[in-house]
């Protein structure tokens, strides 16, 4: 691991301010949810918080340049008796429960991170701060570790999928495929939020979420407006003329249409409810648009016209 000193680019003689400073840039500059699709960022983030640690408490940087811990805070012990008759583990304190029992413990002036990490970034780094989100937090988190970051992937779905809320499968960039279920209503551009199914945190071990980008797909028969769907149904000319029934082609199956008599083509006929989910409930509508088409090589529809037109 570097030295702390060289990763935030800082002199030993720096003074706090100017080592906060310094991480303040790095960590804003590197943080994983500025950064997702460069995977050296959450290395050089980790390595950013990990010096801080060190030299933004004043007991731990002092203990550092005593060469008592080393650059990832723990402790050397150098030969009992050191040069100079020096205490072996200074900045230790030793407590005993009793005879030949002990531990050492180091002493820290409080240190918490946190609350460079909520300047930074807002409450959700703060801790017990009201935007603060849960999975900041696991079993051996340190106080004010930052969140674990976020995996982000794009899908496409048909307009099917979107009429009937189906359930479809999302491909993230690490290779997972995961199951997502529509709500009932969606949106073209919207995110759908899988909580616990992003990147593993290297500060405590938690998960945190999948964001999954909705993008309805170009359909070839339906245009979409807004909640409503359009679609082109062909007539033959006599239905047109006389009225009649056709076949339309709806998100959930297929439906009988009647034509009334005299039908131009691009005259629109509205099939109620077989639309896309409205928010409030229910379902926009279906327009299908008239297109009248010509029998073919029909010679008495030919006699006809030329007499007509005679």
């Amino acid at each position: 691991m570097r030295d702390p000193y060289d990763v935030l680019g800082v002199s030993k003689t720096a003074s706090h301010k100017d080592i906060k400073t310094a991480f303040r840039k790095l960590a804003k500059k590197y943080h994983p949810d500025q950064n997702p699709d460069e995977p050296k960022a959450k290395e050089r983030f980790a390595e950013a918080n990990q010096a801080y640690e060190i030299l933004g408490d004043e007991e731990k940087r002092k203990a550092f340049d005593r060469g008592e811990i080393d650059a990832a805070g723990k402790p050397r012990f150098h030969e009992f008796g050191g040069a100079g008759g020096g205490d072996p583990f200074a900045g230790f304190r030793q407590q005993r429960g009793g005879p030949g029992a002990g531990h050492f413990e180091f002493r820290t002036g409080g240190f918490d991170s946190g609350d460079i990490f909520s300047e930074i970034f807002g409450e959700a780094f703060s801790q017990g701060g009201p935007g603060q989100r849960s999975r900041q937090r696991g079993p051996g988190a340190g106080a004010g570790a930052p969140p674990p970051a976020d995996l982000n992937a794009s899908l496409e779905v048909s307009l099917e999928d979107v009429v009937t809320a189906a359930k479809v499968t999302a491909q993230f960039p690490d290779g997972r495929k995961i199951a997502v279920k529509l709500p009932a209503y969606v949106e073209d551009g919207q995110t759908i939020r899988l909580k616990g199914q992003g990147e593993v945190s290297p500060f405590t071990g938690t998960r945190g979420d999948a964001l999954v980008k909705i993008r309805f797909a170009p359909h070839p028969r339906y245009r979409v407006e807004g909640r409503d769907l359009h679609t082109d149904v062909p007539v033959e000319l006599a239905d047109a003329v006389l009225g009649g029934k056709v076949t339309v082609e709806t998100p959930t199956g297929k439906v009988a249409l009647g034509v009334p008599a005299w039908s131009n083509s691009g005259r629109a006929l509205r099939l109620k409810g077989r639309g896309l989910p409205l928010k409030t409930g229910g379902h926009g509508d279906l327009y299908a648009h008239v297109q009248v088409t010509l029998p073919k090589d029909d010679a008495e529809l030919e006699a006809l016209m030329k007499k007509r037109r005679g």
